[in-house]
């Protein structure tokens, strides 16, 4: 079975400049090419379905590919780890040729009659993936006393004072406001 990543391209680049449209959906790693990262990270299921729409033009000596990339992604709140499922969007404008050259080297290559979308989608997604996600904007977090989800409950937990700094707990510096009031 084919890849939907692999698309025709004969037609568009003998006709160039010309342009195709494309929207579809595929699996964003049917063929397991990816080992899948630890519990606490963020990454993309293999057979979740990216949404792929892109707009290929040709031009003397390549490919133009520009458009957008969704995929659902799951990862953990780095604050009070719970699960978090959010979806990635990556905009892409990306260059494909014929043969890498010296200029080149931030471009994609493609087979004379067909290019390999696969490599551009999931480079777009995987730098679209947060590294440190948040369930909400204000999650408080776990205390680091007692554990309890500050999000649900509330505690009384206090940090243990340091004995090193202890001489100072008694030290008061007066106030601006104290010293004017003495005059």
């Amino acid at each position: 079975m084919a890849s939907p990543y692999l698309v025709s391209i004969a037609q568009l680049v003998r006709d160039s400049p010309s342009t195709l449209d494309l929207a579809f959906e595929a699996p964003f790693d049917e063929p397991r090419e990816f080992t899948p990262r630890g519990p606490a990270e963020t990454d993309v299921d293999p057979d979740a379905l990216v949404r792929v729409v892109l707009r290929l033009e040709s031009f003397p000596g390549g490919l133009r590919a520009r458009g957008t990339l969704r995929v659902p992604w799951r990862g953990v709140c780095r604050r009070c780890s719970k699960v978090v499922d959010g979806e990635a969007v990556a905009n892409v404008s990306e260059r494909f040729v014929a043969r890498r050259g010296p200029e080149d080297d931030l471009a994609y290559v493609y087979e004379p009659d067909e290019v390999d979308l696969a490599p551009l989608v999931h480079d777009a997604i995987f730098l679209e993936l947060p590294l440190a996600p948040l369930c909400r904007g204000d999650c408080q977090g776990l205390c680091p006393y007692c554990g309890i989800d500050r999000n649900e409950a509330t505690c009384d937990c206090r940090p243990p004072s340091d004995l090193r700094w202890a001489t100072l707990d008694g030290l008061r510096i007066a106030d601006e406001s104290d010293e004017s009031n003495a005059e």
